[in-house]
C-alpha cells in the first residue's frame, strides 16, 4: 500500500475562510441567529445543513430550504472571494514536486461540489488529484473519518501512510480517527487550538518550507 497526501480544501489549499465566515455571519444574522462572528466561526465545520441544524434545531427548515440557504450563502462567498482566489503560497510548487515523486494526492473536504469546482477549475489544478471526496460523498462529516478513509481507499493507500493537510481542529481530529498524521495550516486557527491532538507533524503558515518526501521521514 502506497503513501499519499490528502488535502482539505478551504483554509488549506486556498485561504478563504474569512470569506466563508462573512458569508455565514451575514446569512445567519438575516435568519435571526443573533450570533457574534466568533460564535459563528466555532460552528463552521461539517456540512452546511449540519451547521444550520446545530444553530436552529432540526425542525426550523426543511431539507429543501436548507439546500437553498446553503447555495445562496455559497454564491455570496464565491462572488466576494473570486477576485482574491489563489493558492496558498508554495502550494503549486509543492503539488508539482509531489507529482514528480509519484505521490498520489486526493481531496477530502466538507465543501459541496459547487465550491470544489469553483476552486479547482478556476485555479486549473484538478489534474493533480486522483480522488476528490466532497460533502455529497459522505454520510457523516468530520470529525468522523469517513471522508479521509474514502479518499485513501480511492488512492489505494494505507491510511497509516497518508498525511492529511488541514486547517481546522475538527479536521485534524478526523485525520486522527482515520489513523492518519496531519500537517496544520495556521490560516484561521492558532496552534493552541490544536493542543488536544497528538497526530500533528508540523504547523506551517503556508507551503513554502515544505518538501514532500521530508514529510514521510
Amino acid at each position: 500500500m502506497k503513501k499519499a497526501f490528502i488535502f482539505d480544501m478551504n483554509g488549506t489549499m486556498i485561504d478563504d475562510m474569512a470569506y466563508h465566515l462573512e458569508g455565514w455571519y451575514n446569512t445567519l444574522t438575516e435568519l435571526g441567529a443573533g450570533l457574534s462572528r466568533e460564535a459563528v466561526k466555532k460552528e463552521m465545520y461539517g456540512k452546511n445543513q449540519e451547521l444550520l441544524v446545530r444553530i436552529f434545531g432540526k425542525d426550523r427548515f426543511t431539507t429543501a430550504e436548507m439546500d437553498e440557504l446553503s447555495l445562496e450563502k455559497e454564491k455570496r462567498y464565491q462572488a466576494a472571494y473570486l477576485p482574491h482566489l489563489q493558492l496558498i503560497p508554495g502550494l503549486q510548487a509543492f503539488l508539482e514536486a509531489a507529482g514528480k515523486e509519484g505521490i498520489p494526492m486526493g481531496i477530502g473536504t466538507a465543501a459541496i461540489p459547487f465550491n470544489v469546482d469553483f476552486a479547482l477549475d478556476n485555479l486549473h489544478i484538478r489534474h493533480y488529484f486522483r480522488s476528490i471526496i466532497t460533502a455529497n460523498d459522505v454520510s457523516t462529516s468530520k470529525p468522523h473519518p469517513e471522508v479521509f478513509l474514502k479518499a485513501a481507499a480511492e488512492l489505494g493507500a494505507d491510511p497509516a501512510s497518508c498525511i492529511v493537510f488541514e486547517d481546522a481542529p475538527k479536521g485534524v481530529e478526523a485525520a486522527a480517527n482515520a489513523g492518519m498524521k496531519a500537517v496544520v495550516l495556521t490560516t484561521m486557527h492558532t496552534r493552541e487550538e490544536f493542543s488536544d491532538y497528538d497526530n500533528i507533524i508540523t504547523f506551517v503558515p503556508d507551503y513554502t518550507t515544505l518538501t514532500p518526501m521530508d514529510l514521510f521521514r
